[in-house]
């Protein structure tokens, strides 16, 4: 039978399906045979063939026939029993079985001969593991015709588990997805050997393929859209309602707080469940090794040109032009989406176990580092890479919260990636502070939301960085200065935020890495005149008024969060434009710093001590009496104090316009940690002037020289103790999590347009 005549036939079958308004029996094999005897149609035939209207028309006016259309994969002998299941529950039970189907998705281990059929139903699955790696040593042989079986079927599966794409962000239902529970529940006999091959396809997809030049041209790569897919899927598995997958797992290890008036916990996620007991030191590196090939793959370069293949899926973006979901500009940027999301989601379950210690143990965290860091730099211009940035930065928020990352930071930066910043010969701290300095001088105006989170990164990373390089301490002056201008600090009731977060920077390095850091002193006391302005700013409201006028009169571009300040370095880049015919979708508003982080205090030993949020008003009544003599009380005195100014703020009419007052000026003003600071210029800037009249000095090369050997010792205010704000998940980052993951498979999905027009209510999806 020919191909026109096998689709014309199975279009007259869905014409007879949709007409029909009895119920068909079932068994008119006669009628049900015409939907896949002798019918080969590929799944963009099926779309084209199955109309969704008519699908509906079914569902709505004959769900019988549907059920019994439905019903037919199934084996005969197991229909009886699985007549009580419901309709869903089979459904899922079959794709897991075709997933491991013997000469459908997997190779048959059977020897007696070609006329002998495993029986699906009684073989172990785990067997037939896809992938070497995390408890499986045996590398099936690659076959094309299986990987594009379960491509496939992994398809149907996220369609399945797409329910949270049709409750709105607001709704109130806070239950689990059921599909996602029930697929991932002992319920599902195959979840062990599913989740071990996702994740080995995952993490041994090599790209490059042995590194022959231009294998990818020659040859054709059987594995990319697998592995994209199973990307999706385990990302959706490990994505729970209302928290997070480490959360999860750690309440259910915990049972010494369960109490009988508490509900009864849920079916436990299976998926999760294995991964958060991965402990083996050669799956922990088996893992890392694989994030890591992924995430460099973009950065990977050669002296022949487009020698090197460049993986699709590493390359897609939000936007996606007409019915192709990955970007068709012809630049060699690569944008990260589900893998890093994975990844992310992946350390959130691994920080119950060792793998975040096995991570930052070794030098090994900065190639996964690296390349996030490229990806932030490359996008930050970018509207429609927004969701990307976040997810960057809060990787980057997760690790910053580990003493090991600071430290590992320290080590020289050597591997030169294709980027558009400053040179400079220095750690990777110094390439952390000029990216993060890039994203805020030159990047999206979307992205104020994260200047609180970025700045909080180096605050964490501070007190480990032993020697800053000069441009690394430019940058950071630079953002001191632009924030410190009278007219931003007076334009948004959070804006001295970010100056508190810069001075503690400050504060942490002279406290605890002085004899490393002459660039930074040096750039500080060149600097002066701005801390001086900061400590004499004035806070009348004259003063206010005036600064507010003058600036409304002559307006400057520059870095800002509700307008302009100071005139942005010669660097900026215009914004990327949007392709013509691209889709986007919306994402939520994400919380504010402190409501994605929970403070530590870190002990004399080194360990980290939680800081309840109720200990906020005893630090502030402690440290009223000893301001002079530490500055870690006075940041928190001012969070406080600004948190209830927010929470004021948002019960006012919003037709109503903020203003400042002197009262709100003096209040944190009077918090400055301007006091370690202050002592180093009162003790430096005359050295310093002293030696550049006697010796006639005009080379900061000398001046270097000087402040490298000279010590503060006994001069400066008693070291503060180390604040961090480690990243904790709640329900805003879980929800917007969960909106950027299913805006990212929406769009991922358009070959066939899986699910387009219908009733998206998560997300808006909008053509530019």
């Amino acid at each position: 039978m020919g191909s026109g005549d096998s689709k014309l036939l199975f279009r007259k079958a869905v014409i007879q399906l949709t007409t029909k308004t009895q119920p068909v029996e079932a068994s008119d094999d006669a009628f049900w045979d015409q939907f896949w005897c002798e019918t080969y149609t590929t799944v963009q035939d099926v779309f084209t063939l199955v109309p969704a209207a008519e699908i509906r028309a079914v569902r709505e006016e004959s769900p019988s026939n549907l059920a019994t259309l439905c019903y037919k994969h199934l084996d005969e002998e197991v229909e009886e029993e699985d007549q009580c299941r419901p309709l869903a529950e089979s459904l899922l039970l079959s794709i897991a079985d075709l997933l491991f189907c013997p000469d459908f998705t997997v190779h048959s281990h059977n020897k007696s001969g070609p006329d002998s059929v495993e029986d699906i139903q009684s073989i172990d699955s785990c067997e037939f593991i896809w992938e070497a790696g995390v408890g499986f040593a045996q590398s099936p042989a690659a076959n094309y015709t299986h990987d594009t079986n379960r491509t496939e079927l992994l398809k149907l599966l996220l369609t399945c588990f797409s329910e949270a794409m049709y409750i709105s962000a607001s709704s109130e239902k806070k239950n689990s997805n059921p599909w996602v529970a029930f697929f991932a529940s002992s319920e599902n006999r195959h979840a062990l050997p599913l989740f071990t091959s996702l994740l080995n396809v995952v993490c041994a997809y090599d790209p490059v393929g042995l590194g022959v030049p231009y294998n990818h041209l020659l040859f054709s790569d059987q594995r990319e859209k697998l592995v994209e897919q199973a990307i999706q899927v385990l990302i959706v598995t490990l994505e729970h309602e209302g928290r997070s997958a480490a959360s999860s797992a750690l309440q259910a290890l915990d049972t010494t707080n369960v109490t009988e008036q508490q509900q009864p916990p849920g079916p436990e996620n299976l998926f999760v469940n294995y991964l958060s007991r991965i402990h083996r030191e050669e799956d922990f590196g088996f893992i890392l090794k694989g994030i890591s090939s992924l995430l460099n793959n973009p950065l990977l370069q050669t002296y022949l040109p487009n020698s090197t293949k460049r993986s699709s899926f590493t390359k897609s973006c939000w936007c996606c032009s007409g019915s192709s979901a990955t970007s068709t500009r012809s630049d060699k940027i690569s944008k990260l989406n589900e893998f890093v999301s994975t990844s992310f989601k992946s350390v959130d379950v691994f920080v119950l176990q060792k793998f975040l210690f096995f991570v930052l143990k070794s030098s090994d965290v900065l190639e996964v580092l690296v390349p996030i860091l490229f990806f932030l730099n490359e996008s930050r211009v970018d509207q429609s890479k927004v969701g990307l940035v976040h997810i960057g930065v809060f990787i980057l928020l997760l690790l910053s919260g580990e003493r090991n990352f600071g430290v590992r930071l320290n080590k020289p930066y050597t591997l030169r990636v294709p980027m558009d910043i400053p040179v400079f010969t220095g750690t990777h701290a110094d390439l952390l502070i000029v990216i993060i300095h890039k994203i805020m001088t030159c990047g999206h105006q979307r992205l104020q939301p994260l200047f609180d989170c970025l700045l909080t990164i180096i605050v964490n990373i501070s007190p480990y960085l032993k020697s800053l390089s000069m441009v690394a301490a430019s940058k950071l002056l630079h953002l001191l200065e632009a924030f410190s201008t009278p007219w931003f600090l007076f334009s948004s009731p959070q804006n001295n935020h970010l100056i508190f977060f810069l001075l503690e920077i400050c504060n942490n390095i002279i406290q605890y890495q002085f004899d490393g850091n002459s660039k930074l002193v040096y750039c500080i006391i060149r600097k002066r005149s701005v801390f001086h302005q900061l400590a004499n700013l004035s806070c009348d409201a004259a003063s206010i008024h005036s600064v507010l006028q003058k600036k409304k009169k002559k307006q400057r571009p520059g870095l800002s969060r509700s307008g302009s300040t100071e005139t942005q370095s010669s660097e900026v880049k215009q914004d990327v434009p949007l392709e013509p015919g691209a889709f986007k979708a919306t994402l939520e508003a994400m919380p504010g710093i402190d409501k994605i982080t929970e403070k530590s205090q870190v002990g004399a030993d080194g360990t980290l001590v939680s800081l309840p949020q109720s200990d906020a008003s005893q630090t502030r009544r402690r440290g009223e009496s000893a301001a002079s003599d530490t500055e870690s009380n006075s940041e928190r005195d001012v969070e406080a104090e600004s948190e209830a100014s927010r929470s004021r703020l948002s019960s006012v009419s919003s037709s109503t316009a903020w203003a400042p007052t002197p009262d709100w000026a003096l209040l944190w003003k009077s918090k400055l940690p301007l006091q370690t600071i202050m002592r180093l210029l009162q003790v430096l800037v005359p050295q310093v002037e002293k030696i550049c009249i006697d010796k006639g000095l005009t080379d900061e090369t000398e001046i270097l020289q000087f402040l490298q050997h000279g010590t503060l010792v006994g001069l400066l205010p008693v070291p503060h103790p180390i604040l961090i704000r480690k990243y904790q998940a709640n329900a805003g980052t879980t929800a917007w999590f969960r909106t950027y993951m299913w805006g990212v498979i929406y769009l991922r999905n358009v070959d066939p347009p899986i699910w387009y027009d219908t009733d998206i209510r998560l997300f808006e999806i909008q053509r530019i």
